[in-house]
């Protein structure tokens, strides 16, 4: 749907002081990878202002926080600076003797970290479809973490690191070389390595992240020749506060680096993304409102700017983007705190119910949601009041005029309809006119009928109702003229009295559409997830979808959705499993999961992510209150007690 330290610190130069006696973790690059690939990778550099004041800040090892949720593992507690408790990080990790070994590391992760964010995000969800595409052919018997032998049969977690150890740019935690020596793979049950595998997942992806926010201000933002093309207005609506962006990731990868540091074998992450939640990442929210401005400022510039034009094609052009557009960084931050959102789901599925990672893992998606949440209605919520100020200015009242502009309201469907004129008798049907096109704008609390003027630029509104006092009714095709035909009942209008009036569509799934969108309470074919049925049609996303049209709903590739509605000229209604999130789509853009297993497993895991969020809901509202009001700091030590 990661470490900020990982990339501009100690790993990005050579210490000074002699080289200690233990195994190096490195990250290599998967075989086949070219190895004069990395003769076009610029040398990760970690020399900020702010991150080496914060690394000279780091305190000693024995200030460190520590813990440590795996067995075997000593723990102790420490606070950070300045920083309530945070879980214990483990200090010890079990070796082939017969007594623990403490273990110092330095681990190469960022530095060697080869491939930028949006890669990473591509390739990371392909491996989703794959791994759901090979789980429909397993075995209903196998149970998890067990490989089937000869028979090349996997259960879901076994096959899932094997997809991301084909990828050749993605890494696992168990190919580290200090984890292989340390000798924990021969120790550790599968289920705790396929969490460690969760873990590091968020780790790098962050570091990955942190590695195309770094292009963004060195070859973007700080490129004199671009910026001397724009005022400092535009500068401003193009990057907006993506410097704090920055810092926010610098922290929260120096708090995962330190974490790893103290040891391989991770105790946890999510006690640490809960922190930065509440603590940092606020700077999410203003960016992603921003963006509004910022895809319209973009364009405009584009066009009216020729030095500027020219200037982003050839920083476009340069190898160090590796082809990727100036929109696909700058679209970063949004992208990261989804996409953070679900790893740290991923984390709370994997979890023991009752254990202590469970907890930190609830609190953390709470408040991941909760930044989600305000960001996307931080947007809705700009570009409704545009729409509303521009419908406003196309309608005419030819009697009782109705206010749009509301902070409550929001377009739901525009278009052109067809209206039955006269009764169905053989005369009119024989007409060219038994069909006069009316257009409808639907709101989510209003319904105006209009008629398009013949300038073609404004609307006359010729009836309206409230939502509330809509039904439709579908009629059966009787032949090419009434084909896509529905009733719709108006059961008191402007002038507040009963009308009906007989509409017909432009297709099947144009019908369908209007009706769901005017009756919204209208059963659908198949259940919505809520209904909590054991089992429903569910498809994945394969091709990412932008939405058209209000009650559309874009899809990111490997999205698992319910179906609510499907029509047979290509159109489906869908839900989607882990946001809740519904609206149509094309039915090319998706694959039906056919295997009954899998369907049930993603609904356990629905379910379990709906509970997660139902519950702990008073602690999210304190947490938030303390980010607006004195930044109280969350006590992170409280967390396994809960």
């Amino acid at each position: 749907m990661s470490v900020t330290a990982l990339f501009r610190g100690k790993w990005g130069h050579k210490s000074p002081e002699p080289p200690e006696k233990h195994p190096t973790a490195v990250v290599k690059p998967s075989q086949g990878e070219d190895d004069d690939e990395d003769v076009t990778r610029e040398p990760i550099r970690r020399n900020s202002r702010f991150y080496r004041s914060m690394r000279k800040k780091r305190p000693s090892s024995s200030d460190q926080p520590e813990s440590s949720t795996s067995p075997g593992v000593s723990t102790s507690y420490a606070p950070l600076p300045n920083k309530s408790p945070l879980l214990p990080v483990a200090r010890r990790l079990p070796s082939n003797g017969d007594s623990s070994q403490t273990i110092c590391h330095s681990l190469n992760i960022v530095k060697n970290i080869a491939f930028l964010y949006q890669e990473y995000r591509d390739t990371s969800k392909q491996q989703e479809i794959e791994q759901r595409r090979q789980r429909e052919n397993l075995s209903p018997g196998v149970p998890p973490g067990t490989v089937v032998e000869g028979s090349g049969v996997m259960s879901p977690p076994v096959l899932q690191l094997q997809l991301r150890n084909n990828a050749r740019s993605l890494s696992l935690w168990q190919n580290l070389e200090v984890v292989q020596a340390s000798g924990l793979l021969t120790q550790l049950p599968q289920s705790e390595v396929i969490m460690q595998e969760a873990m590091f997942e968020l780790v790098t992806s962050e570091a990955s992240y942190y590695k195309s926010l770094e292009i963004l201000e060195t070859h973007f933002l700080r490129n004199p020749d671009l910026i001397n093309t724009l005022s400092q207005s535009d500068v401003h609506f193009l990057f907006s506060n993506i410097e704090e962006v920055m810092k926010a990731s610098e922290r929260f990868l120096m708090d995962l680096e330190h974490r790893i540091e103290k040891s391989i074998l991770i105790s946890d992450v999510c006690d640490i993304v809960y922190y930065h939640a509440v603590e940092h990442f606020d700077v999410f929210i203003k960016y992603v409102i921003n963006q509004v401005y910022q895809e319209k400022n973009y364009r405009r510039i584009l066009e009216g700017n020729q030095a500027f034009r020219e200037a982003m094609a050839s920083l476009e052009n340069h190898p160090r983007v590796r082809g990727l557009s100036f929109t696909s960084f700058l679209i970063l931050p949004f992208q990261r705190i989804t996409r953070l959102k679900l790893l740290v789901q991923n984390i709370l599925k994997k979890a023991e119910e009752n254990s202590e990672r469970e907890p930190n893992a609830i609190k953390a998606h709470q408040q991941l949601e909760q930044i989600v949440k305000e960001c996307n209605e931080g947007v809705r919520k700009m570009s409704r009041t545009e729409e509303l100020i521009s419908i406003e200015k196309t309608l005419e009242f030819k009697s009782k005029s109705v206010p749009i502009i509301s902070h409550s309201r929001w377009l739901l469907k525009k278009g052109e309809v067809q209206q039955m004129a006269g009764p169905k008798s053989t005369r009119t049907m024989r007409s060219r006119k038994l069909y006069q096109p009316v257009y409808l704008f639907l709101f989510n609390n209003l319904l105006l009928i209009t008629k398009r003027s013949s300038s073609g630029d404004k609307f006359q509104v010729i009836d309206s109702c409230t939502r509330a006092m809509l039904r439709t009714e579908d009629l059966e095709d009787q032949g090419q003229l009434l084909a896509n035909v529905f009733n719709l009942k108006l059961l008191e209008n402007q002038e507040e009295r009963p009308v009906s009036y007989m509409l017909k569509a432009s297709s099947m799934s144009d019908k369908l559409r209007w009706m769901c969108a005017l009756t919204p309470n209208r059963r659908t074919r198949f259940m919505s997830t809520s209904a909590h049925q054991q089992d429903s049609p569910q498809v994945q996303c394969i091709h990412s979808y932008s939405s058209q049209e209000p009650d559309e709903l874009s899809i990111e590739t490997a999205d698992v959705l319910n179906l609510l509605e499907r029509t047979d000229d290509g159109w489906m209604m869908g839900e989607r499993l882990h946001d809740g999130e519904r609206g149509w789509f094309p039915f090319r853009l998706v694959e039906e999961i056919l295997s009954k297993v899998v369907r049930a497993q993603n609904l356990r895991e629905a379910f379990r992510i709906q509970q997660a969020q139902k519950g702990g809901g008073v602690l999210l509202t304190e947490a938030r209150i303390g980010t607006r009001v004195g930044r109280r700091t969350p006590n992170f030590s409280n967390f396994s007690n809960q």
